[in-house]
């Protein structure tokens, strides 16, 4: 389990050079989502910037190990939040590491939206959001909700 000490949450601006080997791994494991992250960063489609939005970078050290952010729901209202490109290091699951990071987001998230909505495409991801909260739910644009208030 890794210790609040050991590790930094930070608002994480891009380009960062980290990034790139968070990049890779999720690449190979099949994941292209923070290949667009950088690809949206780049391009203006997406900073984390308006209101209520950010993006999160865990460090290890000088090592890039997970990152995460909330923009407002695109599928639903203002007062929505969505998780989005939270990615987090192999070597660093079932440390503890994610469930810092995505509480980290949800209490951001509590300070601008009512509630916070996800989409996740494998079980593994599932029942961790569900662990923290986070209820399955039918919709074409989300798979999981929390409320936040």
């Amino acid at each position: 389990m890794i210790t609040p000490t050991s590790i930094t949450i930070a608002p994480l601006t891009l380009p960062d050079a980290r990034v790139t080997s968070l990049v890779a791994m999720s690449l190979e494991e099949g994941f292209d989502f923070l290949d667009r992250l950088d690809a949206d960063w780049a391009n203006g489609d997406n900073r984390f910037d308006a209101r209520g939005e950010i993006l999160l970078g865990v460090s290890d050290g000088a090592n890039l190990i997970a990152v995460g952010g909330v923009n407002i729901d695109p599928y639903s209202t203002e007062d929505c939040g969505r998780l989005r490109r939270v990615y987090v290091a192999p070597s660093h699951r079932t440390n503890g590491v994610g469930a810092l990071l995505v509480t980290r987001l949800l209490d951001h998230a509590r300070e601008n939206f009512r509630i916070a909505r996800l989409r996740t495409d494998t079980d593994r991801a599932a029942r961790f959001y569900e662990r923290l909260g986070f209820r399955r739910i039918e919709d074409p644009n989300a798979t999981h909700e929390l409320s936040l208030v």
